[in-house]
């Protein structure tokens, strides 16, 4: 299924997600790495977050006449969050996650107790996750923390396509295609011994 969210994202219509669903996310958007992430923890978040899409992104970015303008924005490797995110769900409740890679356990659980998904995001187009950035609302703790790990608002429209590989029923499909590896490398060692 296809279909385009518009933030605030209610924990309804990220319940109503099933890995494999792909969608497109309008409206607010922020960025975080692992630095904001546990800044935002320990000090609180410097802007309302609840029903907005998280972004795992380190964008370029460079001054314009109007403010900031997002250069590439690709994902970055999700795993790195995965010490944060349950945590950071609970207390923020963000409702999609976008990123790449894939998370671990803690994190599907808490997508499950808080009603969120987590989506892929293709790495290395950078440049098409840019033309979907309308403007840039707001950057916080730029000077503190530099251009990648600052916490960067944008205001979106059909950002996407996102593959909801996460959802809030406990399905993965990091975890089924692990399994689905695991089996064909079982059978192909299986006819090298043969």
């Amino acid at each position: 299924m296809e279909r385009v969210l518009t933030t605030p994202i209610s924990e309804k219509e990220a319940r109503a997600l099933n890995a494999g669903d792909v969608i497109y996310v309008s409206g607010t958007m922020f960025t975080a790495r692992d630095e904001a992430h546990r800044m935002m923890l320990e000090r609180g978040s410097p802007l309302p977050v609840e029903g907005l899409a998280l972004f795992h992104c380190g964008p370029v970015a460079r001054e314009a006449d109007e403010g900031w303008e997002i250069v590439a924005a690709g994902p970055t490797t999700s795993a790195r969050m995965e010490l944060f995110e349950a945590d950071f769900l609970r207390r923020f409740k963000t409702r999609v996650i976008v990123g790449k890679g894939g998370m671990g356990e803690r994190t599907l659980a808490a997508l499950g107790e808080m009603g969120a998904v987590y989506t892929h995001f293709t790495g290395g187009a950078g440049a098409l996750a840019a033309k979907a950035v309308k403007r840039v609302t707001a950057v916080h703790w730029l000077e503190e923390l530099g251009m990648p790990e600052a916490i960067w608002v944008m205001e979106v429209e059909k950002f996407g396509p996102l593959v909801v590989t996460m959802d809030s029923h406990g399905k993965s499909l990091y975890k089924d295609l692990s399994v689905t590896v695991g089996k064909n490398m079982d059978a192909i060692r299986a006819r090298i011994r043969a």
